[in-house]
């Protein structure tokens, strides 16, 4: 009857291990930085762990067509925001042992 009190006891334990790991995560995360670049190289992005944009740099030459232009800076973008999110997605898997945690940067 008494059997599983540990193993619910353990898991208990191992959530507020996590809670108070996922704290001091979360503020690691804004010393992530990302670089993200358009396929033709025009725009490049930084973007840290916390979404926030560092810094956009475009070439001379990106500045001739304003659609390939907003083009280019979208995908670089999105391709900064997407290697800040498997960055954190590895840093949460490695912290919580692979248990998957509904919502967390999904």
């Amino acid at each position: 009857m008494f059997g599983n009190l540990g193993e619910i006891a353990n898991l208990m334990k191992k959530a507020k291990d996590i809670q108070k790991n996922l704290k001091e995560m979360q503020g690691d995360l804004a010393s992530i930085e990302c670089t993200g670049e358009s396929e033709n190289g025009m725009v490049e992005v930084v973007v840290s762990g916390d979404l926030t944009v560092k810094r956009i740099f475009i070439k001379e030459a990106a500045m001739f067509d304003r659609e390939v232009l907003e083009d280019t800076v979208q995908a670089a973008v999105n391709n900064a925001l997407a290697g800040v999110k498997a960055k954190s997605q590895d840093k949460l898997s490695k912290l919580t042992g692979g248990i998957n945690i509904p919502g967390l940067f999904n």
